[in-house]
């Protein structure tokens, strides 16, 4: 088998290429009848090249995305399609939010664990040409989560503190907009704070809007919050962190859909697993796709709803 080890120099607060390149020679000293080679990324959209270049032979290959979110969402992009090809997160980020849909995210750390990892099948969220593995969002909360990576890297400020940060700013600048909303086929019109599309269930560094998310259940979860005035911000921003949205059913509407149209009427930030695209009309939906994610034996992901 081999292993493929996508290592992003730039992710999290140092460079994590000598601590997971000695991680690997340890752990696979020991492993004969496997073949690990580490790769380093270059710049936005390689870990996704590397990961598609090296899916192509067809031959059964694991892929390591060491790094954040953003990494991740590279190497699934590259990777999905391919069913030779399974991937997983050693997590090198400030984030590393997808992960924490599983019990004991800090078993990722364990390579010796994670390289005979289990594979489990998940769904994809396709949005504005990208493949999106964990969570999406339009609106205030897109801009807030696209400004974060400038905090992150401030001193001692952490994954959520970067997020208090920036939501600070962004409220100053303005909540609300105007939105057409399409879910499955039924429109929603109005001025909205923002909309998450969820698979995964963890972003922002500590934001679990939906709890009872499953990214195997071929259908998306989505959050509306309608529009709030800067005075009650604090107090719905509280609710959708905690997943608490039922006890604000009257500004936090949920659905359960295969797909979302957003029209926005100028160009806004869409948030894509944490990566920043810009559009006046996006659609997310189940994706035809899947990826083949493979955790620690025995990890336990499901939310039992």
């Amino acid at each position: 088998m081999k292993h493929l080890f996508l290592i992003n120099p730039a992710a999290g607060k140092f460079d994590h290429t000598a601590v997971v390149t000695e991680a690997v020679r340890r752990v696979f000293a020991g492993r004969p009848d496997d073949a690990a080679e580490i790769l380093l990324t270059e710049g936005p959209g390689h870990a996704a090249e590397l990961a598609r270049d090296a899916c192509r032979p067809g031959d059964p290959l694991r892929i390591y995305a060491c790094g954040g979110d953003g990494t991740l969402n590279e190497v699934v992009n590259g990777a999905a399609g391919f069913p030779n090809a399974a991937v997983t997160h050693y997590p090198c980020g400030s984030g590393n939010d997808f992960i924490r849909i599983f019990r004991d995210p800090a078993a990722f750390r364990d390579l010796a664990r994670l390289a005979d990892g289990e594979i489990a099948e998940f769904d994809l969220i396709q949005a504005g040409g990208r493949l999106s593995l964990n969570i999406c969002s339009i609106g205030f909360d897109a801009r807030i989560g696209t400004s974060i990576d400038r905090y992150r890297r401030l001193p001692l400020v952490t994954g959520s503190g970067a997020y208090v940060l920036s939501t600070i700013v962004n409220t100053v600048r303005g909540i609300h907009r105007p939105y057409i909303i399409d879910i499955d086929g039924r429109v929603v019109e109005g001025r909205q704070t923002l909309l998450c599309v969820c698979n995964g269930r963890w972003y922002g560094g500590g934001f679990n809007p939906v709890p009872e998310a499953e990214p195997d259940d071929g259908l998306l979860d989505v959050l509306i919050v309608r529009a709030v005035s800067r005075l009650t911000v604090p107090a719905v921003i509280g609710a959708y962190k905690a997943g608490r949205y039922r006890d604000l059913s009257n500004i936090i509407a949920h659905y359960r859909c295969r797909s979302i149209r957003v029209r926005c009427g100028e160009v806004s930030a869409v948030n894509v697993d944490g990566e920043l695209l810009l559009s006046d009309d996006v659609t997310f939906s189940v994706a035809p796709e899947k990826i083949r994610f493979f955790c620690p034996p025995g990890a336990v992901w499901r939310s039992n709803r």
